[in-house]
């Protein structure tokens, strides 16, 4: 008799690079979470858009589908890090597919792609269960600003005065309108309750930017997304303890810079987040797989205000594991 177990366990993480070599096996948790734990121990926050090095908001596929998740926070890093103009990213082979070749002695950046797969086990009693095993695979990618012979389009222009802004302000205005919140002007801070499921958000003009009350509108949105008739996300509905609270802080920070990145939208312009960098430590150096968790929480949270939409034109990205 087979029964099957939706339990997940995780299976030992392995590395590959396509056109790099094998690096051999590596802590991709551990890495990434390091890397990011230096960032904020120097007051930075790691998933800030490149704004004025990048002409696209979200990191790209050569295909042009945006990269998702942690994979976006690891490849913001690595343009912030480099300096890269361009927003895509590619493997060595598809580099070479497009005409391209990587110059000698430029270092590739790892992201991963994460799946499950189905195994039969049998148990104390001699009966078959069916276990789902998560597992974590990684792969190298090089920005085109590290290839020679790409067509001109994966260089565009990078100067952000040349976008309309005025236009990007009126889009978020119809982006937020349409999930339906419960937005109530007015006051000095900003603010979501849970209980009463309302938002409060001080008038446009208290901001000095107009992108600066949209950012930080986006960081309200993810926490409102967390109620229980949504996405039901615990950190919202047991939030009492300081961990829960600085999880959730975490959760609204990424899913805001992921929103106002598929908005077009600086979303560095928020300062008060500064003050959670303590809890934020010590949340992520207590759990290396904690920031995958909250970047996955987060890209769902995104896609769910994205799912309100009335035309879901450019979004958060496709539907896809990596």
């Amino acid at each position: 008799m087979r029964k099957t177990s939706t339990k997940p366990t995780t299976a030992s993480t392995k590395t590959s690079n396509t056109g790099c070599g094998d690096t051999g096996r590596t802590d991709l948790y551990q890495t990434v979470t390091d890397a990011i734990l230096a960032e904020l121990e120097l007051g930075l926050k790691p998933w800030r858009r490149p704004w004025r090095t990048a002409a696209a908001c979200l990191p790209l596929r050569h295909t042009g589908q945006p990269y998702r998740g942690i994979n976006t926070l690891v490849l913001w890093m690595a343009m912030c890090a480099h300096g890269y103009t361009s927003p895509y990213f590619m493997t060595y082979r598809q580099a070479q597919e497009l005409g391209g070749q990587v110059r000698r002695g430029e270092k590739a950046t790892t992201v991963t792609y994460s799946d499950t797969l189905r195994r039969v086990e049998e148990t104390p009693d001699g009966e078959e269960e069916e276990r789902r095993i998560w597992f974590l695979k990684s792969y190298a990618v090089f920005n085109a600003c590290q290839i020679d012979g790409l067509p001109e389009r994966f260089h565009p222009a990078s100067n952000p005065a040349e976008a309309a802004p005025v236009q990007r302000i009126e889009a978020a205005e119809r982006f937020f309108a349409s999930t339906g919140a419960d937005i109530r002007p007015g006051g000095q801070r900003a603010f979501y309750t849970p209980n009463l499921d309302y938002i409060r958000m001080p008038a446009i003009g208290d901001f000095i930017y107009p992108e600066a009350y949209y950012a930080t509108l986006a960081h309200e949105m993810g926490h409102w997304t967390g109620h229980p008739s949504r996405l039901n996300r615990e950190t919202i509905t047991r939030r009492h303890s300081e961990e829960a609270r600085a999880v959730e802080e975490i959760l609204a920070e990424l899913t805001a810079a992921f929103t106002c990145a598929s908005l077009g939208i600086d979303h560095d312009l928020r300062e008060d987040s500064t003050a959670y960098i303590g809890s934020w430590l010590r949340v992520l150096a207590s759990d290396k797989r904690f920031i995958f968790v909250a970047a996955a929480h987060a890209q769902r949270a995104c896609d769910f205000l994205w799912s309100l939409q009335p035309e879901d034109g450019q979004n958060c990205g496709a539907a896809t594991a990596e």
